[in-house]
């Protein structure tokens, strides 16, 4: 047990001290400013992991949770401060990483885009199913756990998720095939409309079929139920085939205007109304406005949503993705919006096709990179350095990875001009990055 003083923020909201001996500790659930009482959870060389104990000296910003799973869920982890001081620690992390991984001295970090109702905005969830403690249980992992935390609603979820998650809780024991059941996938576009999708390590379809009078009656806001058979070790929830059991084969959705059609794996963005804020600020940060005649590069461009967003308001753009029904999405949703003359796709690796197409004359004049939480193969930012790119404009879910890619970037003859934090999972440790690179 110790008494320490905190000073700063962690990665994921943790609060962060130091220790008598001069080492640094993250405690999560404490606040900066607030002196605490904490037990040393795990030794690490030169820092520590404790446990929050007591809180001291509370800091101003410190809030009942709303949510009674607050502390035992994993999703959240800053539902003990109050929403605005999560977005000021939020530009924190991502300034810290650029300066500490980065190497950007005083880096222009603007203030977090926050969200304007941090409830219910998730129009994604997945639903780990277990048998736990002699009885089959739903609900959402522990932090740093895989054991489950039964719950039957989650306040970051559409209500029409939530709604389900309360059905499958209350009758799940009186499943027969309630061992097979692995995850309950749930997906609600802006009209409300629910998909459902029931995973599974069995052929267990016939069963989920029996639900569908009972779902239906149930939800009213069901518009479409699937059953998917895991692959055998499972990466997620949604690695095996799917099969639509009744109602529409995919929900519509929309984005800056732009229509898009979303099926049980397409990857679509989980907050909407965040997206559309995260997207203009990406194409602020290439300079791409109406009519503005640039040629645009997309790599990593996924179902190509970005790519018709800056094809709408430049003179083309060039989506580039290795996964090829990803591509095959991104073709389909030029052809809905009516894009596909400005706009298209090659699947491949960029790295490689990059150097194909400068070698076949093809200039771009600012390129978008939206990479995993991995970020950028090294390989990708050569060949971006080489093709000297006006213009780069960065969408990161990782700041670390940011801040390692940008130093890159910076020794091969770019600047950090800006970077725009978005809250796009609010009361998490997440937090994504809009950053704006020129060439010097």
């Amino acid at each position: 047990m110790e008494r320490i003083a905190i000073t700063g923020v962690g990665s994921q909201l943790q609060g962060v001290g130091r220790l008598a001996d001069g080492r640094a500790v993250f405690v999560p659930g404490a606040i900066p400013g607030e002196v605490v009482q904490i037990e040393i959870t795990q030794e690490k060389g030169r820092f520590c992991e404790a446990s929050l104990s007591a809180v001291l000296e509370p800091s101003a910003d410190r809030v009942e949770p709303a949510c009674p799973h607050a502390g035992t869920c994993g999703g959240c982890q800053g539902r003990h401060m109050a929403y605005g001081r999560t977005l000021e620690l939020k530009r924190q992390i991502v300034y810290d990483a650029l300066t500490r991984l980065g190497g950007v001295e005083a880096p222009q970090v603007r203030e977090t885009l926050g969200c304007e109702t941090p409830e219910r905005y998730r129009n994604k969830a997945e639903y780990p199913i277990a048998w736990q403690d002699g009885r089959p249980v739903i609900g959402m992992h522990a932090a740093a756990s895989s054991r489950i935390v039964p719950i039957d609603n989650c306040l970051l979820h559409a209500s029409q998720s939530s709604l389900a998650l309360r059905w499958f809780s209350e009758n799940l024991n009186a499943l027969p095939c309630a061992r097979q059941l692995k995850y309950l996938v749930t997906r609600v576009n802006r009209a409300g409309e629910l998909m459902l999708v029931v995973c599974a390590d069995a052929p267990v379809r016939s069963e989920i079929e029996r639900l569908i009078p009972a779902l239906k009656c149930a939800l009213p806001d069901l518009k479409s139920l699937w059953f998917c058979q895991l692959n055998r070790r499972p990466a997620h929830a949604l690695d095996g085939r799917c099969a639509r059991l009744w109602g529409a084969e995919a929900l519509k959705e929309t984005l800056l205007e732009l229509e898009f059609e979303v099926s049980p794996q397409s990857f679509f963005q989980v907050n909407p109304v965040q997206t559309e804020r995260l997207y203009a600020c990406a194409l602020e940060a290439a300079g791409i406005g109406p009519g503005c005649g640039l040629i645009v590069l997309d790599a990593y461009c996924g179902a190509g949503t970005i790519t018709l967003a800056a094809a709408r308001q430049a003179k083309s753009a060039l989506g580039i993705e290795i996964v090829a029904p990803a591509i095959a999405d991104a073709k389909r949703n030029a052809q809905r919006n009516g894009l596909a003359g400005r706009a298209r796709f090659i699947c491949g690796d960029a790295a490689r096709e990059i150097p194909r197409l400068l070698g076949r004359g093809q200039r771009f004049d600012a390129a978008i990179l939206d990479p995993p939480r991995k970020g950028c193969d090294a390989a990708l930012l050569e060949a971006l350095i080489a093709a000297k790119i006006p213009v780069l404009a960065y969408v990161s879910c990782n700041p670390a990875t940011l801040a390692r890619d940008v130093k890159l970037l910076s020794a091969g003859g770019y600047r950090l001009e800006w970077a725009q934090p978005v809250d796009m999972f609010a009361w998490t440790g997440h937090v994504e990055t809009v950053a704006s690179l020129s060439r010097q």
